[in-house]
């Protein structure tokens, strides 16, 4: 592989990194504990440490609210699962949420270019507070479930904040979902209260969601009461059961918020695995830790200081939605944006960072990918004065992700490509803005994450050795367990029974000399032809390079005894994949890899299936190539796009 110049893309200026909360916040570290943190890396080494003294520090820094803190910080915590933080602690989440000054604002919201909306801190707590009282009427108490169906809107936030308050537990999924994949979600976890909106705007067009609520609350027998969320003004019939938001608010005046605390350790969310190897797994995840979590990750690895507007490209769907809500714990304005990112020719999102003074861009490799692909040229178009930082999630960003956002979005910004996942809530690794940029490498492992890369055996590898992702010590956001599993072992199976002790992630990565990481794929989805094992991603910065290629999925083919690589490549619209432009694929994984690396065979296909969250699905492409079931299709955006795969006359000779 060709060696790229050692240079940073991008270095933060002597006054960004004096002004930074981490700066600030190692400064303490050093007065608090007479440490010699010199630097980020001698902060990461000691915060793995003294996990005990950094979350106090953390907790101090960050102004958590709560009752008494009590002396324990960690119990059991050799023990991964079982170690537990704060067990003293009594917390409630939304009571440190909104705390913002009244006149300020809370809230911005763009639903495409049909609806816009605005709410202060003051108005957020008075429609907290009417849905809070309203909810009570209803029945809603500590441990109950609620529901969201909901698209990235005001009454969404406003809802959990409300349930949260009453130390309930909310659970969302968007409402591009189909019936059974949302009844394979809410059906495990028995919710009472469920939202859902009349409908919703993508791409231009408008979809009504009323027929589909209708046939989910006859299957969620749970449910008390359904709470339809006027949004595209739908005139058709309620479900039964069901009363218009205004109406169930209609008897309540804001008054000051009731907040019901309860113990750190508390079920707040129930988040929800892909589900594309079977029926979701239900991730409960604890109130404390994701606070304490979150306000880690947006004061010291984001730098949100109060006034910061803060944007995430998500759906209540994908983890980054609870992840985004919890800005408002750091003072920042949340810019919410629900639709097609691609409205306005691609431009759209940059026009909301202009619009609104945009300070943190959070989006998706792909969409990335996509805008580059398009020729979305910001830099030109577009002031973006405020902007800071750019996000990068949900699948490895290419190298060349990176040239674009340096070459055509902002050169001077902290582009953080992060890692994490649904699993945590959280990241494992991620930006820093003390830290340079080096192209194609995550900037760091987050403080107080003991994240290390193993070989099969459990031994930590070399830097630039490729192995496992695995943390050796606990953390806030490990989940409390998952639903429907009393003893435990569903949890344990999924994390930590490959390396005892260990939280194995299933990311195939390595790290670097830098001390960042690059993360490779999924390892379940590692390509192993000849015994040599190969991430998917190092296959996608290559092929995803030729402007012909508009996206791509590889998978290993068990073939005459061994394993072959095969790639699909969905090409831009009117291309056809002939003989020149195989070669020309094949030369380039050739040039930048390994021989290893080079396709057997290329196809090209039409669509390629994706999960809900925008993440190709390596897994069911094997699955139906090797003539076996997918177990969960309701997971897919798109399952239709399968077919593109099954029975390939191709792969059989």
């Amino acid at each position: 592989m060709p060696t790229m110049p050692d240079k940073p893309l991008w270095k933060p200026s002597a006054d960004r990194v004096a002004g930074a909360l981490m700066t600030r916040f190692m400064e303490e570290v050093n007065k608090r504990h007479h440490a010699k943190a010199a630097d980020y890396h001698s902060l990461w080494q000691w915060s793995i440490d003294h996990l005990e003294e950094f979350w106090t520090t953390m907790w101090d820094f960050a102004g958590v609210i709560s009752g008494k803190r009590g002396r324990r910080v960690l119990v059991q915590g050799d023990m991964m699962p079982g170690a537990r933080f704060f067990p003293d602690v009594r917390i409630n989440f939304a009571e440190n949420l909104l705390r913002g000054s009244p006149e300020g604002d809370a809230i911005v919201f763009w639903g495409e270019d049909k609806v816009k909306r605005r709410l202060t801190h003051r108005e957020l707590r008075e429609a907290v507070s009417r849905m809070q009282q309203a909810l009570v009427k209803a029945g809603v108490k500590e441990g109950d479930r609620v529901a969201a169906f909901m698209p990235n809107m005001p009454e969404t936030v406003i809802a959990m904040l409300a349930i949260a308050s009453l130390g309930g537990t909310f659970t969302s999924c968007s409402p591009d979902f189909g019936v059974q994949g949302v009844l394979d979600r809410f059906g495990q976890v028995e919710p009472t209260v469920l939202f859902a909106c009349d409908g919703y705007y993508y791409n231009g067009k408008t979809i009504d969601t009323l027929a589909r609520i209708a046939e989910i609350v006859k299957d969620l027998p749970t449910v008390k009461q359904v709470v339809v969320v006027p949004y595209i003004d739908s005139k058709g019939p309620l479900p039964p059961a069901a009363i218009r938001l205004p109406d169930f608010l209609a008897p309540f005046k804001a008054k000051e918020i009731s907040y019901h605390r309860v113990p750190f350790n508390s079920p707040l969310y129930i988040l929800y695995s892909s589900g594309t190897t079977g029926v979701p797994k239900c991730i409960i995840h604890g109130v404390g830790g994701v606070l304490l979590m979150h306000l880690k990750e947006f004061l010291l690895h984001c730098d949100v200081k109060p006034g910061d507007r803060v944007f995430y490209f998500t759906t209540c769907g994908w983890m980054m939605w609870n992840w985004l809500v919890s800005g408002l714990a750091a003072g920042a304005t949340l810019l919410l944006y629900d639709g097609s990112p691609f409205m306005g020719r691609g431009n759209i999102l940059f026009d909301y960072a202009d619009a609104e003074g945009m300070t943190h861009f959070g989006t998706s490799a792909k969409f990335i990918d996509a805008a580059a692909k398009a020729g979305v040229d910001p830099v030109k178009t577009h002031k973006l004065d405020r902007l800071r930082a750019i996000l990068s999630t949900g699948s490895p960003l290419a190298p060349e992700g990176f040239d674009y956002v340096y070459g055509h979005v902002k050169k001077d910004v902290c582009l953080s490509s992060v890692s994490g996942g649904t699993d945590l809530v959280a990241c494992f690794a991620g930006g820093c803005p003390t830290l340079p940029v080096w192209r194609g490498e995550l900037q760091c492992r987050m403080l107080a994450m003991a994240v290390d890369v193993f070989d099969d055996e459990g031994h930590p590898m070399p830097v630039g050795q490729k192995g496992e992702l695995v943390c050796t010590k606990p953390f806030p956001t490990m989940p409390l367990g998952f639903w429907a599993d009393p003893d435990g072992s569903k949890y344990r199976a999924a994390y930590y029974e490959r390396f005892p002790n260990v939280w194995r992630h299933g990311d195939w990565c390595e790290i670097t000399k830098h001390d960042g990481m690059v993360i490779y794929g999924r390892s379940d989805a590692v390509l192993n032809p000849g015994g040599v094992r190969i991430g998917t991603a190092e296959i996608y910065r290559q092929v995803e390079k030729l402007d012909e290629v508009f996206e791509s999925i590889v998978i290993g083919q068990d073939w005459q005894g061994d394993v072959r690589v095969v790639l699909f490549v969905r090409l831009r619209e009117g291309m056809t994949l002939d003989a020149d432009l195989a070669r020309r694929i094949k030369e380039t994984i050739r040039a930048n890899t390994t021989p290893r690396h080079v396709p057997s065979v290329i196809l090209q296909v039409a669509d390629i299936p994706r999960t809900k969250s925008n993440k190709i699905v390596e897994l069911a492409v094997r699955a139906i190539v090797h003539g076996q079931p997918v177990k969960n299709m309701e997971a897919l955006a798109n399952p239709e796009a399968l077919e593109h795969f099954r029975n390939r006359a191709e792969l059989s000779a």
